[in-house]
């Protein structure tokens, strides 16, 4: 490739392989190829003049495209089907006077579209799980390790790590079921004719419209679709473009969330994305191990977001059966959405196969709030001893500002439990200050809710989803 002119980075530097390729030229001419013979198979099936032999010598060049040839028709032409349509001829030469028999251009972009994006889709899916996987096991290893909650950004009552890390699953699994449901429910064009009428099948048939529907029924199933569109003007409908941009942007939600809080974890140095031993944070700080895997998981996820826009645009301006101000908008964001969604979850598996976890600064980060924490139990404590529930109540709250101060306008350790010890309106001894700051006595049912959790939502997926695995270590500046 030549350095001379731009590159798309989601080619060069972000997106797999197996995702790069689904949208080549290559793989989309392909399918083109494939529905011709499809078309012709299923026309000879049903009486066209369209031989088996012109059938056969089709299939022999379905991967084998004669791109110089089209290139060069479509520049005299202007209509690029109508050069792969002549380029195709020149190569299975019985069969020239017949490819493309009663098709409109739409016969195969659409629906080699629908079949790249099917793929697509399921490629998703299988990463999407995949990360599933990798932060399933996760939660499991740290379901009880305790550490601060937050509500509105303020410390609040703790959590585990484990349960911290089931919220960004869950946010996955809702994904992976609309994934699977846009896989299950997605439909074919089909063979509709110029205006989704039909008419020109209808005129091949001589006026059938039992073997109309017959054609369309052979083609869908040969394509491996369930069904096809009901009807359609020349194109399927763009909501449908619309509904799997807004798939992938439920995805990149989530990974953004995701990554956005391991970026705060980072900060407060509780947790961090994995950092190569030769990793360089900064160029001018040395010190640094800026999170770079997922500050790039929030750029694409962002990217991503931004793309359904596009889809409900051009499918509110798609006047009466089409216009053609669809085509290089689709062609722009529909690929590019599925090339950087599947980096962001190659991204997300990799980070959370090595996510970095540091105890002692989380034990450390929840003794310093676990007093404020404790003193609803130390209130309960002390109602059940005979006390006044609202006289303690203003009792802690004026020792709770008293030790919030000491905290934040003089840097000084939390000191309210040892105020608390010394009132005589509580009976805190030694040792029930030390049991008091027992941080797994806060965290409630989390461990257990880890374990439901996975066992109801992750094990159906790891079996639907066997022999998974993504997230390759080397990953680009």
């Amino acid at each position: 490739m030549s350095r001379e002119v731009y590159e798309n980075p989601l080619i060069t530097r972000y997106a797999s392989k197996e995702m790069s390729h689904l949208f080549s030229m290559q793989k989309r001419i392909s399918q083109w190829r494939k529905l011709w013979v499809i078309l012709a198979e299923s026309e000879n099936e049903l009486g066209l003049p369209v031989s088996k032999t012109q059938v056969a010598e089709m299939k022999k060049f379905i991967d084998t495209i004669n791109r110089k040839v089209a290139e060069k028709k479509e520049k005299e032409v202007r209509h690029d089907v109508m050069a792969h349509v002549h380029a195709f001829g020149e190569q299975a030469k019985k069969a020239a006077p017949i490819i493309h028999l009663g098709a409109t251009s739409c016969f195969v972009t659409d629906n080699a579209d629908l079949l790249i994006y099917r793929d697509a889709l399921k490629m998703t899916a299988q990463k999407t799980a995949a990360v599933i996987k990798v932060l399933a096991n996760f939660a499991k290893k740290h379901k009880s390790l305790p550490m601060l909650g937050f509500t509105h950004m303020q410390p609040a009552q703790p959590v585990t790590l484990g349960k911290r890390t089931t919220l960004w699953i869950q946010d996955l699994v809702l994904d992976l079921k609309e994934l699977e449901a846009r896989i299950d429910n997605l439909p074919a064009r089909g063979v509709k004719g110029t205006t989704g009428t039909q008419a020109s099948f209808l005129e091949l048939f001589n006026g059938d419209a039992r073997k109309v529907a017959k054609l369309n029924d052979k083609v869908v199933k040969k394509m491996g679709f369930n069904s096809s569109i009901p009807v359609s003007g020349q194109t399927y409908s763009r909501k449908l473009d619309s509904q799997i941009l807004a798939t992938l942007a439920g995805i990149a939600e989530s990974a953004h969330k995701f990554a956005t809080d391991i970026r705060i974890l980072a900060h407060r140095k509780e947790v961090e994305e994995p950092f190569g031993k030769k990793q360089i944070g900064s160029s001018a700080m040395a010190y640094k191990r800026n999170p770079m895997r997922t500050e790039r998981i929030c750029s694409l996820s962002r990217f991503v977001m931004a793309m359904p826009a596009n889809g409900y645009m051009t499918h509110s301006t798609q006047w009466m059966e089409r216009t053609l101000d669809d085509s290089a908008n689709r062609r722009l964001t529909i690929p590019q959405a599925f090339l950087a969604i599947d980096a962001v979850l190659e991204l997300c598996a990799n980070v959370g196969d090595g996510l970095i976890v540091y105890k002692k600064v989380i034990e450390k980060n929840l003794l310093a709030e676990l007093p404020f924490m404790a003193t609803e139990n130390i209130l309960m404590e002390a109602v059940k001893n005979g006390g006044n529930r609202q006289d303690l109540h203003e009792i802690i709250r004026v020792h709770s500002q008293a030790a919030a101060a000491e905290v934040k306008e003089h840097g000084r350790s939390n000191d309210l439990l040892e105020r608390l010890a010394k009132d005589d309106s509580f009976s805190l001894n030694d040792k029930r200050l030390k049991n008091i700051l027992n941080p797994n006595l806060y965290v409630g049912l989390a461990p257990s809710q880890v374990d439901e959790f996975i066992k109801n939502e992750i094990t159906p997926i790891n079996r639907r989803y066997k022999n998974i695995s993504i997230g390759d270590e080397s990953v680009n500046v």
